[in-house]
């Protein structure tokens, strides 16, 4: 990883109607659109199976976090939160290894997706107060969740499904999962310091402060706390309907604020996927794969990763291969490199808003996929 990486643009201040914009482009959306219909061309469906092509559990769920994360976002407590850690930091590295240790804390024990829609609308605020990349910290905060989910059977989709699979207790899925992250976070930790610079941050001319609004703050914990806990308990459809209901008689503005490209992505993502998968000549060559055996294993989820995304990847190979540890590092693993690695990728990069994150991001992430997938193969598998 070269430590001559250009800085990412640094947002400034900008009027309330254009700080809420979502901003980073909508390529991925219309490639998604276009290969949807393509499918449809080529293989048409009715409806109904279309609709069941979508996992609406996890379109609810992100659809309830991004109307929450946006009441949070109005009620102005992230303005004053990032001036009283502006003031408790003092260089950028030091700013990008605090906000890093927390996502991967927070992914470990809520998920990663979660973490990022906790954490990058408060990364944002910061760029916004003072001189720092905001591309650049939301791509290693993106490492950061993708390594600590990967460490407990509840930090993502797909080790809840290989817990289940393995039949390891919580203890030992963490002691078979902890070598592997150990190197993911040494690596973040050398990537924090070759690409986050070690100068004094500049803050800006003092702002304006916001106007806090109690009550919306209020509202969004307390609806936060009860859908995530709905979401564990499979609830979710109900959940969602009280948050948008609550939002709609006393924050209207929010509801009308929501990142609906994000949600249309990740539908479209759907519907490719699982048509990609059940194409014959998948299905043949993943009969040819040596899977038995723990190495080829660890490679094709790897690879199958940066395709079809690490979650459909693991769904997809679980159920030919023994090899249940080598697929649950070789998909966490592989939710580095190309953004389509992890869902939770697509998710910072939507909210962070940044027009040039995407290649910022795979400037930093592909080589740390190369580094982490050689070293983790090496000296864990």
């Amino acid at each position: 990883m070269s430590s001559a990486l250009p800085s990412s643009p640094t947002p400034s201040r900008q009027e309330p109607a254009a700080q809420d914009a979502p901003g980073g482009g909508n390529h991925l959306l219309w490639g998604l659109a276009v290969a949807a219909i393509g499918f449809a061309l080529w293989r048409p469906v009715s409806p109904r199976e279309w609709l069941g092509m979508i996992d609406w559990q996890t379109m609810g769920a992100l659809t309830g976090l991004l109307i929450i994360t946006q009441g949070v976002e109005r009620s102005g407590v992230l303005q004053g939160t990032a001036r009283a850690l502006l003031a408790r930091t003092h260089t950028a590295r030091q700013l990008a290894m605090v906000l890093c240790a927390v996502a991967a804390v927070l992914a470990a024990l809520v998920t990663n997706d979660v973490s990022l829609f906790l954490l990058v609308p408060l990364t944002r605020e910061l760029a916004a107060q003072a001189q720092l990349p905001l591309a650049r910290l939301v791509a290693l905060e993106a490492l950061a969740v993708n390594a600590g989910s990967s460490l407990t059977p509840i930090g993502n989709p797909q080790n809840l499904y290989l817990w289940h699979r393995t039949g390891e207790s919580f203890g030992g899925f963490m002691g078979m999962m902890a070598p592997a992250v150990g190197v993911m976070l040494v690596l973040l930790f050398i990537t924090i310091l070759i690409t986050m610079p070690g100068t004094k941050i500049e803050v800006g001319a003092p702002q304006e402060p916001a106007r806090t609004q109690p009550r919306l703050l209020a509202l969004s914990a307390v609806l936060f706390i009860g859908f995530v806990a709905s979401l564990e308990l499979h609830v979710w459809l109900p959940a969602l309907g009280i948050v948008v209901l609550a939002f709609a008689l006393f924050q209207r503005q929010v509801l009308m604020r929501l990142d609906w490209a994000l949600l249309a992505t990740f539908v479209l993502m759907f519907v490719v996927v699982h048509q990609l998968v059940a194409l014959p000549w998948i299905a043949q060559w993943m009969a040819k794969l040596p899977t038995d055996v723990a190495w080829p294993t660890y490679v094709v989820s790897i690879l199958t990763s940066q395709v079809i995304s690490n979650v459909p990847a693991t769904l997809l190979l679980a159920g030919g291969t023994p090899q249940l540890s080598a697929l649950a590092v070789g998909v966490n693993v592989g939710g580095y490199g190309f953004v389509l690695g992890s869902m939770a990728n697509l998710i910072a990069l939507r909210l962070a808003r940044e027009p040039h994150g995407l290649r910022e991001f795979h400037r930093i992430s592909l080589p740390f996929l190369v580094v982490c997938a050689v070293l983790v193969g090496l000296l864990v598998v």
